[in-house]
């Protein structure tokens, strides 16, 4: 798969996990790949090269690289950590990859265990998404089941708590979070599932204030990462 971006590029070098196979870089960008821990060969590009390489419209910053996938994380390899205190993201049918991106980006700043998303109804890990997680991609763990109520079960049963937002919920700033925390987010416009719903053990809402009634999910993500994994 090919990613873009200074961040993005960057990270995946950094990351000792990534196998980089070619780097495509501008001579205008080259000097942002200096002194990294992995050494891979660059192949000098003028901009429009590297545009086509790419989506139309990638604002790539003058780097792509190409890259194998990480190895993929199971849902019982985070479960069967020996923590006392450990949060989860949870998407039910989040499938905007914008959306998707920036919720990676907050999962790493937050340095949470572990990304949960469902097999279908979920965008591709794809460069864009990689992009928009500004090197985020590289720090969390991402976890896709086929059965989501099967795996909130699973997570429940490990001694997670699992919180559900919604706008019917209560308000999260009375909430005193467990130790172990799972937060689920619905699709933009739907928002949680009824079988997703009736397998959380709360639910709870950001409150806002008129006209707006509910946040982009990916700055629901935020705020509620933010509130939880601070108490």
């Amino acid at each position: 798969m090919l990613i873009y971006g200074i961040h993005a590029v960057k990270a995946a070098l950094e990351n000792p996990k990534r196998n980089v196979l070619r780097v495509f870089v501008t001579k205008e960008s080259e000097k942002e790949l200096q002194n990294l821990p992995k050494k891979i060969p660059l192949q000098l590009l003028t901009r429009k090269e590297v545009d086509q390489k790419l989506p139309p419209g990638s604002v790539h910053q003058g780097i792509a690289a190409e890259v194998a996938p990480l190895e993929g994380k199971h849902l019982e390899d985070i479960l069967n950590q020996d923590k006392d205190a450990a949060c989860l993201a949870i998407l039910d049918h989040v499938t905007d990859p914008h959306n998707v991106g920036a919720i990676i980006r907050s999962c790493a700043a937050f340095g949470i265990d572990g990304l949960v998303v469902t097999r279908d109804h979920a965008p591709q890990i794809s460069g864009l998404v990689a992009k928009i997680a500004c090197g985020g991609l590289e720090h969390v763990p991402i976890i896709e089941v086929t059965n989501l109520k099967r795996a909130l079960d699973d997570i429940k049963e490990s001694g997670f708590w699992v919180y559900g937002l919604d706008e019917r919920g209560e308000d999260i700033r009375a909430t005193s979070f467990s130790e172990k925390v799972a937060l689920v987010f619905g699709a933009e416009g739907k928002g949680l599932r009824r079988l997703t719903k009736e397998s959380c053990d709360e639910l709870l809402k950001l409150p806002t204030q008129p006209p707006i009634s509910s946040l982009n999910v990916s700055n629901a993500v935020a705020v509620t990462l933010y509130a939880a994994l601070r108490k």
